[in-house]
């Protein structure tokens, strides 16, 4: 059976667990995070989106909001529900099945980057309808226009202007509240970052 974009990237979370959770766990969110919660209300429901070690449902979690975490790697997932005390939810983001009207927000931190763009529109329409009228969503991408697999993982890239042609594609009433591009908070990863806000 012929491997898809999809179990090439997970193939890579397995074999290189360690190695991501030690890149990423203790890298530093606390501004996005901080201005994400800012637009909640007070023990709001989110929906963390590709968790990953579990870094951020951790924040999440200790500052008193309900999280319910999901994550594609059985191995990132089994590691981050040890971090958080709780379970995290494995499956991808097409077979993903959760009530809808749910929550609150919506936490995509670079994940929704490994999805294919003929794809990524019908995700997102999915995925939002998980989230209640006024939900807010984060999601980030890394900037520019290519897309393909990069070092093991599959990658699709977004500008303004790739972001914005999704979007529209995907049918979804998104509000964009901001928008913009910053370094990666890792100091010796070179990308950058497209960051969106956005209300549902």
């Amino acid at each position: 059976m012929e491997l898809t974009d999809l179990d090439n990237t997970l193939n890579y979370y397995a074999k290189n667990t360690e190695e991501f959770i030690a890149s990423t766990l203790k890298a530093d969110m606390s501004a996005t995070q901080e201005k994400f919660l800012a637009l909640l209300p007070k023990g709001a429901h989110i929906l963390d989106l590709g968790c990953g070690s579990g870094r951020d449902s951790l924040c999440f979690l200790q500052q008193g909001f309900r999280v319910t975490a999901v994550d594609g790697s059985e191995e990132l997932a089994k590691f981050a529900s040890e971090l958080i005390g709780q379970e995290v939810v494995v499956a991808d983001f097409k077979d993903l099945v959760l009530p809808k009207i749910s929550f609150d927000a919506i936490w995509a931190s670079a994940s929704l980057l490994h999805v294919h763009s003929e794809k990524l529109p019908g995700i997102l329409a999915k995925v939002i309808d998980f989230a209640k009228p006024g939900a807010i969503f984060y999601m980030s991408f890394k900037y520019g226009d290519y897309e393909g697999e990069r070092g093991g993982r599959y990658y699709n890239d977004l500008n303004e202007a790739r972001f914005a042609d999704f979007l529209q594609k995907s049918g979804c009433s998104l509000e964009i509240i901001e928008q913009w591009v910053a370094k990666d908070v890792r100091p010796d990863k070179p990308e950058l970052w497209l960051n969106t806000f956005a209300r549902k």
